[in-house]
């Protein structure tokens, strides 16, 4: 039996399957279909299969991440909703949070509430902070509500109750008036969106899942649909933001989960085998065609976080913390209003993409600037399934950068490649400089497609000694998805300063919270022998606004002095310092459900292939260098052991690693490539 992961990219699609026989892994990407993603999956999946002659009834496991629900969000694509809030809350999307991180920019624009106003309407209701009814629910004039939003056009309503997280009974009334009156809408609840506290970011974030949630379950019917005309009958699972996977009749309730799915997978697919390879302190470094997705792992395990923005708007839900940015293979070089050179954050995409690929791309690409600099392949890619034109890459650049600013073609070629490599060097700094971290106390783990591309000149710049490569870069993150477990989150507010009465409170959610994953973990057959359990707290001290993650492996009364300490030393590790005599306050308890997926028959280490294959091409390495006549290897023909001296290129199917001039390059054990100096 075989077991697929999928990635789908802006640029391409990317697919890992693994045989569970042997462990032998193969490697296959196809262009994406961004109208559609689930063309793209259905047509790699037929042609892989083909490809590698596996029958489509072998497939037992079919995970897949995706960036449908991020990307509606971002193109303003999702269904009319509505919203029913309490009265006096109606604002509260428009009013948001004082905090103005561009304050200075008058270019920057906040962006308009994916709910119009006279969509987002208030009900006679209201509860305390404790939860208690302190006006009950008019269901009468609720239902003339509902009969306002269904006449306005709406196709999906949010309801976000005050104080809903304390008590629910409200929202479940509404949800129930809801379905009696507009049978067939779709109703997100924000108790079980996010039963957590701050009215702003629990609205916004069941608005977002209301957005986006009737289309991504249209896109997973498609999906569904596809796959069973191509033969693979298993359900389909799909990568979380926070590292694991999820059914699909969870991501159908719960869309926004999704929001950075695919990078999330990377980095669970970094720690897996950094560890693997004996590392625990990395930071990874995943270019695709249209941003850098940058992360830290220390101790082995990955940064997390609750409170992220997706296209300006909050999402306040547990996920893997990654920095991104707006600089990759498309990413189009441009002149601005003075003439000075940009990168990005604009991108050329995958339709119509880089000019070189000659798919209609007009503007000049940093992946057009490394195919006329000798970096990538001149003439195809992909193992020449995708030709590409340098001439036409040639023409752009002196056209649109190179003739404007009076330089030779690839001293332009060049600038587009330094200005790419400051912009995502920036991107390792925000992970790493400013939380305390130094860089060069980390490896940087390189991976999608021009990952390993701009690894060794970023590293470089920002004083990294050592890169690591894995096998098959370019499809790490549809690898990631084989390598990570199936997991859901429960959460819990509390906000009550600690004592022993709290934190026996603590333990009573987290009880909850426990009997609500064993029936989840139940409901998706997971074997009693395979449920994992983790457990964490959200703290901070009195007075303070914002909290900290903190790990309990218990919560009974003789793991209250372990928490107190736990959190001292997190509070010291994240801001420098800490406070033992100001009181802690408990503010969200959060339970992580887990089910084991078989992951150790996929073998880490490639099998050697025959005979050293290599030839040799021009390539500019800069105005100190200029062009060398550099030997480009084949990836999966060198051999473990083996060391190389820079400058050198090596290519494979999914991505292209270059080493510089004065580096040297060695294969592991494991078929990693390490690249210092």
């Amino acid at each position: 039996m075989v077991r697929i992961g999928i990635d789908v990219g802006g640029t391409f699609t990317d697919f890992v399957m693994a045989d569970m026989g042997t462990g032998a892994l193969s490697y296959f990407k196809v262009p994406s279909s961004p109208a559609d993603p689930s063309v793209a999956i259905a047509q790699g999946t037929r042609e892989m299969l083909e490809r590698f002659s596996v029958s489509p009834s072998e497939v037992d496991y079919f995970g897949h991440g995706t960036t449908v629900a991020t990307n509606m969000v971002i193109e303003r694509r999702g269904v009319p909703t509505g919203l029913v809030t309490t009265r006096g809350f109606r604002d509260v999307l428009a009013i948001g949070r004082q905090t103005r991180p561009s304050l200075y920019d008058y270019s920057v624009q906040k962006p308009a509430p994916l709910v119009q106003r006279h969509r987002r309407l208030e009900s006679d209701e209201r509860l305390d902070a404790e939860g208690r009814v302190v006006r009950p629910l008019n269901e009468a004039a609720l239902e003339l509500l509902v009969h306002q939003l269904v006449a306005s056009g709406v196709e999906s309503i949010a309801v976000a109750f005050l104080h809903a997280y304390r008590n629910p009974a409200h929202e479940e009334q509404a949800r129930r008036v809801i379905e009696r009156v507009a049978p067939g809408m779709h109703v997100s609840v924000s108790h079980e969106v996010l039963p957590e506290f701050r009215e702003y970011e629990r609205t916004s974030t069941t608005v977002l899942n209301a957005y986006v949630a009737p289309r991504m379950q249209h896109y997973l019917e498609r999906l569904r649909t596809r796959l069973i005309e191509v033969g693979v009958t298993v359900e389909p699972l799909t990568f979380h933001s926070n590292g694991g996977l999820m059914p699909m009749a969870t991501v159908e309730r719960f869309p926004v989960l999704t929001c950075l799915s695919g990078p999330a997978a990377g980095v669970v697919g970094s720690t897996v085998i950094g560890a693997t390879a004996g590392l625990s302190e990395i930071i990874t470094f995943d270019v695709g065609g249209t941003s850098t997705d940058v992360s830290l792992i220390t101790g082995g395990r990955p940064s997390f976080t609750s409170d992220r923005l997706v296209a300006g708007y909050p999402v306040k839900m547990p996920m893997v913390d990654i920095h991104v940015v707006g600089a990759g293979g498309g990413s189009i070089a441009r002149l601005d209003d003075v003439g000075a050179l940009k990168v990005g954050p604009e991108s050329a995409g995958a339709v119509p993409g880089p000019v070189a690929f000659c798919k209609g791309g007009t503007e000049p690409t940093l992946t057009d600037a490394n195919i006329v600099l000798g970096r990538l392949h001149p003439t195809t890619l992909l193992d020449g399934r995708m030709t590409v034109d340098r001439n036409r890459a040639v023409a752009v650049i002196e056209e649109r950068i190179a003739r404007p600013l009076g330089l030779s073609v690839e001293e332009a070629a060049h600038g587009i490649l330094r200005i790419a490599t400051a912009n995502m060097s920036r991107a390792i700094r925000a992970v790493s400089t400013e939380h305390g971290h130094d860089p060069s106390d980390f490896v940087l783990f390189a991976f999608g497609g021009a990952g390993p591309l701009h690894a060794a000149e970023v590293a470089q710049e920002c004083g990294i000694a050592s890169v690591l490569v894995p096998h098959e870069p370019g499809t790490l993150c549809a690898r990631g998805i084989l390598l990570a477990d199936i997991s859901r989150d429960f959460v819990r507010t509390q906000l009550a300063t600690l004592d022993d009465g709290s934190w026996q409170a603590a333990g009573q959610a987290m009880k909850d919270m426990l009997i609500e994953g064993e029936a989840w973990l139940a409901e998706e057959r997971v074997p009693e022998a395979e449920r994992r359990f983790h457990m964490h707290i959200d703290a901070r001290y009195r007075g303070q606004t914002h909290d900290i993650r903190v790990e309990v492996s218990g919560v009974q009364a003789q793991d209250q002095a372990r928490f107190v300490q736990a959190f001292h030393h997190a509070h010291k590790a994240q801001h420098g310092h800490d406070n033992p005599g100001l009181a802690i306050e408990i503010v969200t308890c959060r339970v992580q459900a887990v089910g084991l997926v078989g992951k150790d028959s996929v073998r880490m280490q490639p099998a050697p292939v025959g005979e050293l294959q290599w030839s040799e091409r021009p390539i500019y390495f800069g105005p100190g260098h200029g062009w060398i006549d550099t030997r480009v290897y084949r990836r999966d023909s060198l051999h473990i052991g083996m060391d190389l001296s820079g400058p050198v290129v090596i290519e494979e199917m999914s991505s292209t690693t270059v080493v510089l001039p004065g580096q040297q390059a060695a294969i592991d054990r494991f078929g990693n490539i390490r690249i210092q100096g």
